[in-house]
């Protein structure tokens, strides 16, 4: 605990120059807000121990990023040494805990690790509890790493103990997420005997490349490696995008549909997301709780709002010839009240193209999110049963 005490007191140095400047919540207001996501398992804070984040809250005395990376990492840093002192005496237990103290570095980090020290240092911590943590599964998650273009691509994958070869999902973390975020949300198909990949989409975590045209060629490339794996089946490959890279899991499903099966494209951000008249009002979105401007423009490599708005339309699926081209299947899930990526998107692709299947909730925001259909509920009774059924696979009741 001394070690984090004085590697944060260095950080004040930076603090002027790492204040959240996006808003849209005062401190109080953020406050707030946390606790209340912490009550209902809500992201970005998700399923905690509610009176940590009372404690994270008390703590949290300015807006300063290095400050909200702090609180957490205090957390993280205890739960993390509770799972040392038990890994030799009690191993789940251990297990428990570094899954625990891993949540908390990734709250610090979140949205983005790129605009601080302080979150820089929670995800690398972050890393190493999930490291730690996956180690300690049966079966183990296992970390990869792929050469590309002189750098190499880090993943995850996690195979179930099956009489032949499983199928596997190819799962891609959002804007804000991470790969660990998405292996973590893999037990259901191992239970049913899918394996699970996960891979940081481009311009986020561990990825070698930005967010630009062409960057499909590092997700191609992590098939081009499924493939050489004997214990799974790469023959039964399904796609699944969450949020931002639902843009990825739709361009895969054109680029690469005679290698998958198709694409979970849950959260639906293809055309009128990219044009500035969208992204002038959606960066103010509340449901995002602070950064949304940096976090979304740190996956280009801009820091204008200049350069972000002119650098997103490009990459519409219009613009890029794609979206009127055959596709493996795709299963279009989102809310129609989403303040975060619009609604017409998944129409525009409901209305061109090869057929398509759709999931949408009326009264759903990002991601289809409601007050009666959370976030898990989606995943559990919504994506992955599709994505299972596509694999070929009929989940256990």
């Amino acid at each position: 605990m001394r070690s984090t005490i004085l590697f944060f007191s260095f950080l004040t140095f930076f603090q002027s120059i790492n204040a959240q400047d996006w808003g849209p919540r005062s401190l109080e207001e953020l406050k707030i807000e946390v606790l209340r996501r912490a009550e209902h398992a809500e992201g970005p804070i998700g399923d905690i121990n509610y009176d940590d984040a009372i404690r994270a809250m008390d703590n949290l005395q300015t807006l300063e990023r290095d400050d909200w990376a702090a609180v957490w990492v205090e957390l993280g840093e205890e739960y993390f040494a509770q799972a040392e002192l038990a890994e030799s005496s009690d191993p789940d237990a251990a297990r428990d805990l570094y899954h625990l103290a891993w949540k908390y570095f990734d709250i610090g980090r979140w949205p983005t690790e790129k605009h601080s020290p302080g979150k820089r240092y929670a995800y690398e911590r972050g890393i190493e509890a999930f490291l730690r943590y996956g180690s300690l599964l049966d079966p183990a998650i296992e970390r990869v790493t792929i050469p590309f273009e002189g750098s190499e691509i880090i993943a995850y994958i996690r195979v179930p103990d099956t009489a032949e070869p499983p199928p596997i999902v190819f799962g891609m973390n959002g804007l804000d997420s991470r790969k660990e975020g998405v292996m973590d949300g893999s037990q259901n198909y191992i239970n049913n005997g899918v394996a699970a990949f996960a891979i940081d989409m481009p311009g986020t975590g561990q990825s070698p490349v930005l967010i630009d045209v062409g960057s499909e060629r590092a997700l191609s490339a992590a098939i081009d490696y499924l493939e050489t794996r004997e214990d799974i089946d790469s023959s039964r490959i399904v796609v699944q995008g969450r949020s931002w890279s639902g843009y990825w899991a739709a361009v895969l499903a054109y680029t690469e549909r005679d290698r998958i099966l198709g694409s979970a494209v849950h959260g639906v951000g293809i055309h009128y997301y990219y044009q500035p008249e969208w992204q002038e009002v959606a960066v103010n979105s509340m449901e995002y709780l602070f950064d949304l401007f940096p976090a979304r423009s740190v996956v280009y490599g801009v820091d204008s709002m200049e350069d972000f708005l002119a650098y997103g339309p490009r990459l519409s699926l219009i613009d890029r010839g794609l979206i009127e081209q055959p596709s493996a299947p795709m299963f279009l899930v989102n809310g129609h009240q989403d303040t975060q990526q619009p609604i017409e998107d998944l129409y525009l692709m409901m209305r061109t193209g090869d057929p398509k299947e759709a999931w949408v909730n009326p009264v759903g925001g990002h991601m289809g999110r409601s007050e009666e259909w959370s976030g898990g509920r989606i995943q559990r009774e919504v994506v992955q049963p599709w994505v299972m059924r596509q694999l070929g696979v009929y989940p256990n009741p």
